[in-house]
């Protein structure tokens, strides 16, 4: 079974007429921009774990299951289905007893970082993490520049603020350099964000 993102205006997985495979044809929207950040945030994360310094998670995307066939009784085989839109960030786990939550993003804008990348639903999520005591977090990514930027959650709401009462609807690079810090990858750590978590917070 082959399932990739759906095409977001019915958000439904067509159903293969080859091999009984269910395939979701990609539309190369916004919200998944950022497979290769996404791969070397999940390589560092295992890192993190296998050593024992942090036990931090990608959260699973929410699928529908519509339709299933049953061909024999002990098996099952999903013919239609679609991906939910998540309801919180992409990320969570615990370091040095703190919960970490934050949300992994993406673009190929050169100079700035458009807000349209975020969901409402996630803004309100980062805001209630850090009302209970959490520490919460976007990391956001140039692709055309390979800079990574550590941005803390309160600069991420200050300008969904600034947006909503009127102001700019993106992020510039200048002001990424000036609010968020450049991670810089070495090996075996891709994006080691632990360093600023450590460096910007009391924990």
């Amino acid at each position: 079974m082959t399932i990739s993102y759906p095409n977001r205006r019915n958000n439904v997985v067509p159903k293969s007429q080859k091999n009984n495979e269910i395939q979701v044809k990609s539309n190369n929207t916004y919200s998944n921009r950022g497979m290769s950040l996404e791969d070397d945030l999940n390589a560092t994360n295992t890192y993190y774990l296998s050593n024992n310094i942090a036990n931090i998670h990608k959260k699973p995307t929410p699928v529908q299951i519509v339709k299933v066939d049953y061909p024999k009784r002990s098996a099952a085989v999903i013919r239609e289905a679609y991906f939910k839109q998540p309801s919180t960030t992409d990320y969570n786990g615990i370091y040095k007893g703190k919960y970490i939550d934050f949300e992994a993003k993406e673009t190929n804008n050169k100079t700035s970082f458009p807000l349209q990348n975020f969901h409402l639903h996630q803004i309100e999520h980062m805001e209630n993490v850090l009302n209970h005591g959490g520490i919460s977090f976007v990391i956001l990514k140039f692709s055309l520049y390979n800079e990574i930027y550590f941005m803390k959650a309160t600069d991420i709401l200050t300008f969904w603020k600034r947006q909503t009462d009127g102001g700019r609807k993106s992020i510039s690079r200048e002001e990424c350099k000036e609010y968020g810090t450049l991670l810089k990858p070495s090996y075996p750590i891709i994006v080691p964000y632990l360093k600023c978590i450590d460096e910007l917070f009391v924990i």
